[in-house]
Parts: C-alpha cells; sequence; structure tokens
C-alpha cells in the first residue's frame, strides 16, 4: 500500500466485471450510492479518498500521482484485473492518471465533470478555498458549493441530493479538504492524456461552469477515440442531480460490445 495514506476500506458489492467508482472532493463514496443498480452485472468497488469520510487525513502533502499509486495498490491488493475505471471531478484527474499509466490495467474509462488541468483562475481560487477549509473548516464553503454543485431548482428542491452533499462536506476535516484542493491546483495531465488507450467516455453537466464545460470539449478531442455525452439541467454534479441521465449513460457504454 502507498505509505503516504493509511489503507482505505473498501466497500465491494455485486458480480461481474469489476467497475471502480471514485467520488470527488469533500464528499465520501456514498456519493455513488445512485449506482447501486449496477451491481445486478458489475463488482463495484468503492473508498473513501484520504482526508474524506473514514479515510484519515494524511500527514504531508500529496498529489494526483499519488492518488493514483493508492488506486494501483488497491486494485493489486483485491487481485482485480483489468476494470472499468469512473470517477467524477477529483475522482476523474484520477481516473485520468491511472488510466494514462496503467494502461493495461484500464477497460473502459468514464471521466465526469472533470478536467486534466484547472485555469489560472481556478488554481488560484483552490487556494482561497484550502486557506477557508484550514481556518473556518470545510462546512463553512457549503453555501458557495453547492450553487457550483447543483442547479438552483436542485438547492430549492433540498432533495436528498443535495442533502447528502450539504451533510458530507460539512463532516470532512478542514485539513483532508485543502490537501485536496492543493492536489487539485498542482494538477496538470494534458501532457497524459494522449497515453489513454481505454474507450472512453465523458460526461459533463450542460449547466456546469464553463471550465469544467471546456475542459469535457479538451477531453473528449484529446483521448483517442473518445466521446462526450452531455447531461441536461445539470450542473458539476450532474450525474447525482440527475442520477437516471447519469445510470443511462454509464450502463449503455460499460454493456457496449
Amino acid at each position: 500500500m502507498n505509505d503516504r495514506f493509511e489503507p482505505a476500506r473498501t466497500v465491494r458489492e455485486g458480480s461481474g466485471p469489476p467497475l471502480v467508482l471514485l467520488h470527488c472532493l469533500g464528499v465520501d463514496h456514498h456519493f455513488w450510492d445512485f449506482a447501486e443498480p449496477l451491481a445486478a452485472e458489475f463488482t463495484l468497488y468503492r473508498y473513501d479518498l484520504p482526508g474524506h469520510g473514514a479515510s484519515a487525513v494524511p500527514s504531508a502533502g500529496y498529489g494526483i500521482a499519488n492518488l493514483s499509486e493508492q488506486l494501483a495498490a488497491l486494485l493489486a491488493e483485491h487481485k482485480t484485473g483489468r476494470v472499468h475505471l469512473a470517477g467524477v471531478s477529483l475522482g476523474g484527474l484520477i481516473a485520468q492518471h491511472f488510466a494514462a499509466t496503467h494502461a493495461e490495467q484500464v477497460d473502459r474509462l468514464i471521466l465526469i465533470d472533470t478536467t486534466p488541468r484547472y485555469t489560472d483562475e481556478m488554481r488560484s481560487m483552490w487556494a482561497e478555498r484550502a486557506a477557508g477549509a484550514r481556518r473556518s473548516g470545510s462546512a463553512s464553503l457549503i453555501e458557495g458549493l453547492l450553487k457550483i454543485w447543483f442547479t438552483p431548482a436542485a438547492i430549492a428542491r433540498n432533495g436528498p441530493d443535495v442533502q447528502y452533499v450539504r451533510s458530507t462536506i460539512s463532516k470532512c476535516s478542514g485539513e483532508g479538504y485543502a490537501l485536496a484542493c492543493e492536489a487539485l491546483a498542482a494538477a496538470d495531465l494534458r501532457s497524459q492524456l494522449a497515453q489513454i488507450k481505454a474507450p472512453t467516455l465523458v460526461i459533463c453537466g450542460e449547466d456546469d461552469i464553463p471550465s469544467f464545460l471546456d475542459a469535457a470539449r479538451l477531453l473528449a478531442s484529446t483521448i483517442g477515440g473518445a466521446r462526450l455525452s452531455w447531461i441536461p439541467q445539470a450542473r458539476h454534479a450532474s450525474v447525482l442531480e440527475q442520477p437516471d441521465a447519469g445510470l443511462k449513460l454509464i450502463g449503455e457504454f460499460l454493456r457496449e460490445a
């Protein structure tokens, strides 16, 4: 196991080809609860990223490559062989790096509301968020984050999706959140995209912020043979806000011959 991180508890359910699901910043493996119907066809693997959920906060900073190494160690531990791999936002950066550096282990790749590199403006924003999380806790960021993650209609409904994000971020360690912000700010995977050989589906909410819309188009145009699908009436947490649409896209892509 990567000695930067304490071992993560992996949740395994279902049967069939392995499908690894990587969550986004500030939440935990329960982000993917909506995907449990896929366990009828696939063996789902989920875990909490370092400093998130039940996983310990690392004692030092890390990068996306370290998170990718952690994933490699987990797959070796579980003897999964080749896997389908899906990641949202932060999870999507891990998935990109892993698919580029462990191409022989990835069958199909799904990248959701993610980017290979944040804009300079977004990189500055990550520094501000990290400072805010350390100073006042992750809960202090929730109201601003909800407006990025969900459409105004979803926030007004305050359904289980919004309640989950609000609750989980409020419990996320401020230091754990900050360290992940710093890893995101430093990431630049653009030069590695050409190394991704797996058939790739890029998914993005139609109402996500412009930099993620641009990133979705970049990923789809740079990764060989990749395709791009949009989810209407959804922002950054597109597959959580519109789970039926997300499941349909993911399931159909994985079932292709």
